[in-house]
């Protein structure tokens, strides 16, 4: 699996083809479902957009009136830097900057949110344990490449995380 590791100012990683291809369809996933597909009473989206006010739903309404369109963007925006950093050849180096960093955690953290969402996970799953027995009840399905990839997203979050921050410690 893919280790980001730092180098100079920037954190790079050498990724595969099939790690390509599963973030390139996890963040052309998620700009979908937060354009053609933004639909508010989604799950989904509503984890990504959560309520400021739960009990107030008029406040609530106004705040998302005047933040929503912003932070969609920027949630767009964040999962296209993925998009725009990786490989076009289907495998190879990505280098990243700080600001490419950030957002890179940011979309890859949304991705692991709609993905847990959609996977009805908890703060009291474990993942591994979930991933065990969806093996042994299928493992060709759905559920088990899903599993895998929220996984492998984490595992992916956590070495990009330690990489930016082990470059501001030695500053």
């Amino acid at each position: 699996m893919t280790i980001f590791r730092r180098v100079g100012a920037e954190c790079v990683a050498d990724f595969r083809e099939d790690e390509v291809r599963v973030l390139r369809k996890v963040a052309e996933e998620v700009v979908g479902l937060l354009t053609d597909g933004f639909d508010r009473e989604d799950p989904v989206v509503g984890r990504l957009f959560p309520d400021v006010y739960p009990e107030d739903v008029k406040n609530s309404a106004e705040f998302r009136r005047f933040t929503e369109g912003d932070l969609k963007t920027a949630k767009i925006d964040q999962a296209g830097a993925v998009l725009a950093g990786l490989p076009e050849a289907g495998k190879g180096e990505v280098r990243l900057d700080t600001e490419s960093a950030q957002a890179w955690l940011r979309a890859i953290n949304d991705a692991r949110l709609a993905l847990g969402i959609r996977l009805e996970l908890t703060d009291d799953t474990v993942v591994e344990y979930e991933l065990e027995e969806a093996l042994e009840q299928d493992a060709g399905s759905a559920r088990v490449f899903q599993l895998s990839v929220y996984s492998y997203l984490g595992y992916l979050q956590e070495s990009l995380l330690e990489a930016v921050i082990g470059a501001n410690f030695r500053r």
